[in-house]
């Protein structure tokens, strides 16, 4: 039949250049060609996207319409199969799992623990994979949201990927997906932008050009360019890291733009971070929005049944009894220090300082300007200094500033007293040059010259910083380059090379300078464990984003945190300091018991707490009424709060074990090593020229040389997991792929070299590709088996039922089990393994020229049984998935609903304004609507591929 005669419905198979495709649409080009939308099937090209024109495919071979019918039974000559035992294991690991139980996630480069699971578990629970995960600091979201990455990825729902973080996380989070869970992100940072643009050409879209990709979201937000390839491209999966910074707030902020443009662009989202609110319904509710814009009909008022399903939140406190020895307790030391004589004149000076005009209230209850010095002579004369100056060059270019003569006057009486404090006479960095200079009791203990021992110093004052970069290492007698600075100016690619070396052993860098844009996300535990503040932050919320950077899950030492501490002898600063000295006991608390800042203190960002200290500064509050009244929120009843308090409402209180939360797919090798050995081997027999390979099967590793065939394959990968000698070390044992990943980090720029050898590696990808390409698309091989008896035949074979987006839904192995040419049972998969015990390598093939006719024969009432009984399967699953399928329809109409009577009541009597927004509301139900009929609902014809067919010998 010509092909023009043939109705491509959507749904239907085809064969195009010999891999198998899932008709999604067919229309008509103004010449009159038919173009073919389709979504690949067929083990090679499973679930990517393509176009066929017809025309242009029928000059090489017309598109047809698959008959797994026409499979034809083919002889393996391969010793005991060998050949046929790949090959079927191969078909066997392409097998879809469908239901929420993980099955390689868990298996990553990691000590796996229970409450690592729970994100993923609960994400694929639910019809689209779209969650926040909002774990305390130092939890691990990095390594759960590669646990969730791989799942997706196994189920054929992740083979594109975009992850947006922070400049001075990119390295860290490509590291971390790639070294423990072979997920390999191209990094597009400035410079890696820059190299995008001179391999493809400049109209190309570079997130078209690789798969997986990893980008600073500021470097999107500030080019137009690249916004309007977002625009024109689709992800499996988008990551945003650090997610509160694209929440909706006052502003509408280019980050929570792009986010929202994102959001839209894939289908599963998820989103990192540990502080997720700032205490506003409606800012959370435009992190949720991005999860399911249909979940929050208002979001000024929403409640558990709202967001149940969105997101997990744990602390520290949660998941304690699972980690015993990988989260060392902390120890915390307040280093108390007398003020010196002319810190006593400045602060004597301030305390009674009053301005005229520069503390008038504003409208806004902003803090008085006088408290703002204070803050600022707390954490240097430096940054008192800088404050002072900087407000003197603001007041001397105002039109009225001659109003403001008495109050300079005051600002240079104080400027002058700040500037007489020497170098000798600043009293908190004496203190800081006798704790790292000294030895005994006073010492800290640490010395540069340990490659293993690091030390990070926090300041939340740019100045502050400059200061102790300027006098510091002279002081210590510290090299240039064994002190490094972290601030928010340096570029992504400075930022992340100061991070990446600090965990370097063989980095001469032993002293980190960090302002607060270092608090957030960043690893700082692997060399050091002790953390100086050399300022005390006005907020529990930056205390606990500090602290997080070195005490945090994988801590091999007990962190060390020192606060360093003025007292004067003055009574309104000595009261001032010492709410300071309360907070960082309040810290300590909120750590032991609660675990939230927010729940302690009813604020929810570090802005409004610095507020509410420096009031309670201003007004007088004592320090005894301050540790009375701080940190006494009251118990709330609003089921957002008490969700996002770590009252997850879907999450029991303890994680379900690892065996609960997880299954073993069928598999006819014992291990990975086995499979990886036999698959090399089968590899290497076919290749043009021998392979450097090296098998060592008493440390489970395989050693090898990458072939030219696999580097331009890993061509689109990111050039840095290839070594300059191109050699690779893949290993079963996870243990040595750790310690490899911390043997990386003490040698400059190494990534490494030993691997996971797991399914999800790109390497065993290639050999499975390899395996399947050695037999034809219609072909099936014959087993000839003692354990059947002469005129038994059980034709293997798989059935997938995919959803109208072409992701398999349902997938069943069975036998046809035929007696002497009649049909006599159908078989599971195990049941088939035990009649023909082929996962045993000792069934010899005898290799003779035998006549399959018979066999032929018997495949079309073979795949006629298999159709049935996907026919049965596709209503079970039907029966089962129709009352979750009713309930997310039922929940749409009923947020258009609500929506539409909002409008109603908003735009009365703007007629044109109110159907407006009716109809984006209903354009939005449309969206969903089909989205969750596409995704539920499967099609009607499965796919059916013979696999193996196993006889008795004659």
């Amino acid at each position: 039949m010509s092909s023009k005669n043939i109705v491509f419905a959507p749904g239907s198979r085809i064969l195009v250049r010999g891999e198998e495709w899932l008709v999604r649409r067919a229309d008509l080009t103004p010449a009159g060609d038919r173009v073919l939308s389709v979504s690949g099937l067929s083990p090679l090209v499973r679930n990517r996207d393509a176009k066929f024109i017809e025309s242009i495919e029928a000059m090489v071979e017309p598109i047809r319409i698959v008959d797994p019918k026409e499979t034809i039974p083919v002889a393996d000559s391969s010793p005991y199969y060998r050949d046929t035992r790949l090959f079927l294991e191969s078909l066997l690991r392409q097998t879809v799992p469908s239901d929420s139980r993980l099955c390689i996630g868990h298996k990553g480069a990691m000590d796996v623990l229970p409450y690592q699971l729970d994100p993923a578990r609960l994400a694929l629970e639910q019809p689209r994979q779209r969650i926040l995960i909002a774990d305390a600091v130092g939890l691990g979201k990095t390594i759960e949201c590669g646990v969730l990455l791989s799942e997706l990825i196994r189920r054929g729902r992740g083979r594109r990927i975009l992850v947006l973080t922070v400049k001075s996380m990119m390295t860290q989070f490509q590291k971390e997906l790639w070294s423990r869970f072979s997920i390999p992100l191209v990094r597009l940072d400035s410079e890696g932008l820059q190299r995008v643009r001179g391999r493809i050409p400049t109209n190309h879209n570079p997130f078209h050009y690789f798969d997986k990709t990893i980008i600073s979201i500021d470097t999107i937000k500030q080019d137009g360019e690249y916004r309007h390839h977002l625009e024109e491209a689709w992800w499996d999966v988008i990551v945003i890291d650090e997610a509160h910074n694209v929440a909706e707030r006052s502003g509408n902020s280019l980050r929570a733009k792009v986010a929202r443009l994102l959001a839209s662009r894939s289908d599963s989202l998820i989103l990192l971070s540990a502080t997720p609110h700032d205490g506003r319904k409606e800012s959370f509710a435009s992190i949720m929005n991005m999860l399911n814009p249909t979940a929050i009909k208002d979001s000024s008022d929403y409640g558990r049944e709202d967001i149940e399903g969105l997101f997990i939140r744990r602390f520290k406190k949660d998941i304690k009894n699972q980690v015993r020895g990988q989260f060392p307790e902390r120890t915390v030391a307040i280093r108390k220090h007398a003020a010196s004589d002319a810190e006593e004149k400045a602060y004597a000076f301030l305390a009674d300082l009053r301005f005229q005009k520069m503390d008038q209230k504003s409208a806004t209850g902003d803090l008085l300007y006088r408290t703002l010095l204070e803050k600022a002579l707390f954490s240097s004369p430096a940054a008192c200094l800088d404050t002072i100056e900087g407000r003197m060059r603001r007041t001397a270019s105002r039109k009225d500033a001659s109003d403001f003569a008495g109050d300079l006057e005051l600002l240079n009486r104080l400027a002058q007293l700040v500037r007489a404090i020497e170098v000798s006479e600043f009293s908190k960095y004496q203190t800081l040059l006798g704790l790292l200079s000294r030895s005994g009791g006073d010492s800290l203990g640490w010395s540069p010259k340990n490659t293993d021992d690091r030390l990070v110093i926090f300041t939340e004052r740019i100045a502050t910083l400059e200061f102790l970069k300027k006098n510091l290492p002279q002081a210590l007698g510290l090299r240039e380059n064994q002190v490094a600075v972290l601030k928010g100016d340096l570029t992504d690619m400075e930022q992340q090379e100061v991070v990446e070396a600090f965990g370097n052993e063989a980095s001469p860098m032993r002293l980190l300078l960090a302002s607060d844009v270092a608090s957030e996300g960043i690893n700082l535990h692997y060399l050091c464990h002790r953390m100086i503040h050399f300022d005390i932050p006005w907020s529990l919320l930056t205390f606990q984003q500090r602290n997080g950077r070195i005490d945090r899950y994988g801590q091999a030492h007990q962190p060390q945190l020192h606060y360093l501490l003025t007292e004067s002898s003055h009574p309104k600063i000595r009261g001032d300091q010492r709410i300071l000295e309360i907070l960082i006991a309040k810290d300590l608390q909120v750590q032991e018991n609660i675990g939230d800042p927010s729940e302690f203190t009813g604020l929810h960002s570090s802005d409004e707490e610095e507020a509410a200290i420096g009031k309670a500064m201003e007004a007088g509050v004592s320090p005894e009424k301050f540790d009375a009244t701080f940190g006494t929120a009251p118990e709330t009843d609003d089921p957002f709060l008490a969700a996002l308090m770590g009252l997850a409402p879907s999450e029991p209180t303890a994680s379900p074990s690892i065996e609960a939360q997880t299954h073993e797919i069928s598999s006819l090798f014992s291990d990975d090593f086995a499979w990886g050995k036999a698959a090399f081997q089968f590899a290497q027999s076919r290749a043009g020229r021998p392979w450097q390979i090296e098998m060592v099967p008493e440390a489970r590793e395989i050693h090898f040389h990458l072939p030219n065939e696999l580097l331009e394959r890993l061509r689109r990968l990111p050039g840095d997991i290839v070594p300059d000698d191109k050699q690779w070390i893949l290993t079963t044992d996870r243990s040595a792929v750790m310690r490899e990943i911390n043997t990386c980090r003490k040698e400059d720029q190494r990534w490494p070299r030993v691997q996971l050898l797991w399914q999800q590696h790109p390497v065993m990808e290639w050999l499975q590709d390899k395996i399947l390409y050695a037999f034809g698309r219609h072909d099936a091989p014959v087993v000839q088996c003692p354990g059947l008896v002469a005129g038994d035949t059980i034709i293997l074979c798989t059935g997938i039922l995919p959803n109208r987006k072409g992701h398999p839904l349902v997938q069943r192995w069975q036998g046809v089990h035929f007696s002497n040419g009649a049909f006599s049972s159908i078989m599971d998969l195990p049941q088939v393994i035990q009649a023909t015990h082929f996962d045993s390598e000792t069934i010899s093939n005898p290799a003779d020229a035998s006549d399959f006719t018979e066999l032929q024969n018997l495949i079309p009432p073979a795949v006629d049984a298999i159709f049935a009984l996907m026919r049965e399967s596709r209503q079970d699953f039907e029966r089962i998935i129709r009352p979750e399928l009713n309930r997310q329809l039922a929940r749409l109409e009923a947020f258009r609903d609500a929506k539409w009577h909002q409008l109603e009541l908003k735009f009365e009597g703007m007629d044109s304004k109110r159907d407006a927004e009716k109809r984006k509301v209903g354009d939005l139900h449309s969206e969903y609507s089909k989205w969750i009929r596409d995704t539920l609902e499967t099609e009607e014809q499965p796919f059916i591929r013979i696999a193996t067919i196993f006889t008795g010998k004659p």
